[in-house]
């Protein structure tokens, strides 16, 4: 293990001292590590990295009222079923629904997804988050399937 020294000003530390505690941190270093761990998984997605394997949650509210999107979701979900791990649907009030989609694949092929079901007309909101897995944990993330 290498041991890094950083120097903070008392306003930064108090924050991040803050920060940790009511994350339930109980060390500065599982916290720093926690950090640079998220941004390195994160600069390698945007980088595109030779390693571009991920997995994804995709939340999006919908009104189901809106002709044929019902239809027009669940058609996606099936042009993209290798994306596919698990779906959710909660229902909202009357004409809302939330629908949390489980995906994993290449970086590239999530994120053309997420954009399609974003783009269309009655999805009100939608919100990925990507997370970086390497080849080695990729492998193990394929549903079993009939």
């Amino acid at each position: 293990m290498q041991r890094v020294t950083i120097s903070l000003d008392e306003e930064l530390g108090a924050a991040f001292d803050q920060l940790m505690s009511a994350r339930g941190y109980t060390s500065r270093s599982e916290a720093i590590r926690d950090l640079l761990r998220e941004a390195v998984s994160e600069a390698a997605l945007e980088a595109g990295s030779q390693d571009n394997h991920c997995v994804a949650s995709l939340s999006y509210v919908y009104n189901h009222q809106i002709r044929s999107l019902g239809q027009r979701l669940v058609e996606l979900h099936h042009d993209h079923h290798k994306l596919i791990m698990a779906t959710t649907q909660v229902f909202l009030d009357q004409a809302s629904c939330l629908e949390t989609v489980i995906l994993k694949g290449d970086v590239a092929e999530v994120s053309f997804y997420a954009d399609m079901m974003r783009a269309e007309r009655g999805v009100s909101y939608a919100k990925i988050n990507l997370i970086h897995v390497d080849g080695n944990h990729a492998q193990h993330l394929s549903p079993v399937r009939g």
